[in-house]
């Protein structure tokens, strides 16, 4: 679980396809401190596991559900990629409860500071004004949701140290809906009854 709040601004070193997988260094020397192997990290708001731990840096592996799923499979050595590491009990949740599954690509149709994204149609029902929303792992604040878009509102701080300040229109960025939305979505589905009855006058 994670809170939407980038810790470091990292840089891959490499991504190379071994055997169905691809293998991802990482420099990032904040969240390689703190990491051991078995650990999980959010890259790009994608949960990765660290199967090797080294002094600044620390690598993963993908297979190619996970490539086909979300835009790391773009990504090229020099790349910037937004990094974090799991919500701890005693932390602050300064962002909103983020699982690190990413639930589809969406399209930068406007750059930063007024971000506006062109999401697949089934996330839409998920994206409500004032609602929250990771992009690219960032916890952001729905300002509207227009047609097939939504849009946030970038500060410079946030445009400075996560890979958003850098977006162009065409990119592709990872989004992940509240999850909240996403159970209440399913209940009312399975049509599940309250077993919590208002007590009588």
């Amino acid at each position: 679980m994670f809170t939407g709040i980038v810790e470091e601004l990292g840089r891959l070193r490499s991504a190379t396809p071994t055997g169905g997988v691809t293998r991802f260094v990482i420099e990032g020397p904040t969240v390689a401190q703190g990491s051991r192997v078995g650990d999980s990290i959010a890259v790009n708001g994608c949960c990765l596991t660290a199967v090797e731990v080294g002094e600044g840096w620390w690598a993963a592996e993908a297979v190619g559900e996970t490539l086909s799923r979300t835009n790391l499979g773009q990504l090229a050595p020099g790349d910037r990629v937004n990094l974090e590491r799991p919500l701890r009990p005693e932390d602050r949740l300064g962002g909103h409860l983020v699982q690190g599954h990413v639930d589809g690509v969406g399209v930068v149709v406007d750059p930063a500071p007024a971000l506006r994204v062109r999401v697949p149609a089934d996330l839409l029902p998920y994206l409500v004004e004032k609602g929250s929303v990771a992009v690219d792992g960032c916890s952001l604040t729905v300002v509207d949701v227009v047609d097939d878009t939504f849009s946030v509102a970038i500060i410079p701080h946030t445009a400075a140290v996560t890979t958003i300040g850098a977006l162009v229109a065409g990119s592709r960025v990872n989004l992940e809906v509240d999850v909240v939305a996403k159970y209440v979505e399913r209940l009312l589905q399975a049509g599940v009854q309250s077993p919590y009855q208002p007590h009588p006058d």
